[in-house]
């Protein structure tokens, strides 16, 4: 027989994205006896899965079904629209539960440190990703897109999404789950040219194979590479003997080069060895119009790392929009030890410290991004989260004062917080798989919070009439 609710572990986990879901799951297979309730900001789980993974990669956003079922275990609550230091404290956290699992990821960028980094048109790639993605903070973004030409600073994966979803036509997205706001002003785009900028040579781009083939595949744009590009400095050519990804990447960024020019209407450049030095603004200081560049060389340094040098030569190119696509960054959470070099709470295999390099903190742990830093794919958050749940585990937790799950219920409550458990959350997922039907589209995503709070109302079922079907979450 299970142990009696006021004997169980109860543990929050904050971040209701993969890591958060990751964690949840370890902690569900290794003890009958505990209690999750998993909290995000969001009334919509998923996290990064929902609002990161691009709108024309649905079959990543499948995972969303293994959380699901890890939602509906009824050890597990999900308490969306619930933000940590604003609705709840750490105090709170105490309070009520044995541990507390930080696992809500990197939401912040890094800055370029350039001037006319802040003109209009210059912007992050995280908001302009959460744009179409239809996170309810970044619907008002309004990247201008009336202008020729668009960089993209940066050769990871997400730069490669950017630039993907600015060279597609509307009619290739939409066959998607991107955000109809966004969607509408894609398609009175007026960009005909996206350059996607990288520091280094390709022997050391960050993007995987298979996202970089996609260019390839586009339907309104030509792919150009310059040969001269793809020249390796000899420390390039030692490195990428020893990384089959980068000598894939050479392989196909060559056949790229090899290509005749196809009278497509739009076209995406991939350019290496250049660094962003200034963003120039239009004739009114308001608008970006160009970006300055200076060319690079690759140098050894003497740990046997490699360095883009600057030559001192630069140029000039035109430019309405640039995106930034150059690294998340964690931010503090009011409360919590933070380090705010690395970006991340520090830790020690995920038990969370009161400083670097300090004392642990009893009961608290951290999973994820917040842990590690912005690396890995969706996939490595698991075994990060079974780490930290190893940790957790083994130590012995401190006793909260009142760990009753209606007392949370209660304090939010006195609060005035509009919780969305995980059925609220399935109403909401019905509706915009419905809608997604009827558009032949995965689903239309519901993308304001008032929305998705009047969607998540019990009267709805009724009036939709529409029968609980399990879908993608995503």
């Amino acid at each position: 027989m299970p142990a009696e609710e006021d004997a169980r572990v109860r543990v929050a986990v904050v971040g209701a994205g993969p890591s958060g879901f990751y964690a949840t799951d370890a902690l569900l297979k290794a003890r009958e006896d505990v209690l999750v309730d998993l909290l995000d900001r969001l009334p919509a789980p998923f996290g990064l899965v929902r609002y990161g993974v691009a709108p024309d990669h649905q079959k990543i956003k499948s995972v969303t079904a293994l959380y699901a079922r890890t939602a509906s275990d009824p050890r597990v609550r999900f308490l969306g629209n619930v933000e940590v230091g604003r609705d709840l404290t750490v105090d709170d956290l105490r309070r009520h539960y044995h541990a507390t699992v930080f696992a809500y990821g990197a939401p912040g960028d890094r800055r370029l440190g350039i001037p006319g980094e802040d003109l209009v048109g210059s912007l992050p790639a995280t908001d302009f990703v959460a744009w179409y993605n239809g996170h309810p903070d970044y619907c008002d973004v309004d990247p201008p897109l009336d202008g020729e030409t668009a960089v993209v600073i940066g050769v990871g994966n997400v730069a490669v999404d950017v630039a993907r979803i600015l060279a597609k036509s509307a009619d290739e997205l939409a066959a998607s789950d991107i955000a109809d706001h966004a969607l509408a002003a894609l398609r009175e785009s007026k960009v005909r040219d996206v350059v996607m900028l990288g520091r280094r040579s390709p022997a050391e781009a960050k993007f995987t194979t298979k996202e970089l083939r996609e260019f390839g595949e586009l339907e309104n744009a030509d792919v150009i590479v310059d040969p001269e590009d793809l020249v390796l400095a000899r420390a390039s050519q030692e490195r990428i003997r020893e990384n089959s990804t980068e000598q894939r990447n050479l392989e196909v960024m060559r056949e790229f080069a090899e290509r005749s020019p196809r009278p497509l209407e739009r076209r995406l450049h991939l350019r290496f060895l250049y660094s962003p030095r200034a963003i120039e603004s239009d004739a009114k200081g308001e608008r970006v119009a160009a970006l300055v560049v200076e060319r690079n060389r690759i140098e050894e340094r003497e740990d046997g790392s490699l360095a883009a040098v600057g030559t001192g030569a630069t140029e000039r190119w035109p430019a309405q929009l640039v995106l930034r696509s150059v690294g998340y960054h964690g931010s503090a959470l009011a409360g919590v030890p933070f380090d705010e070099r690395r970006g991340i709470i520090p830790n020690d295999h995920g038990r969370v410290l009161s400083a670097p390099g300090g004392e642990r903190v009893p009961g608290w742990y951290t999973s994820g991004w917040i842990k590690r830093g912005p690396s890995g794919v969706i996939g490595t958050n698991k075994a990060d989260a079974i780490e930290t749940i190893a940790r957790l585990l083994e130590d012995e937790l401190p006793t909260p004062i009142d760990p009753r799950p209606e007392a949370i219920d209660g304090l939010l409550a006195r609060r005035g917080v509009d919780v969305i458990d995980f059925e609220s959350w399935r109403r909401i997922d019905r509706i915009e798989l419905a809608a997604g039907q009827e558009h032949g589209r995965p689903r239309v995503k519901l993308v304001s919070r008032a929305e998705m709070l009047a969607a998540g109302g019990p009267e709805l079922d009724e009036v939709t009439g529409l029968e609980d079907a399990e879908g993608d979450g995503a």
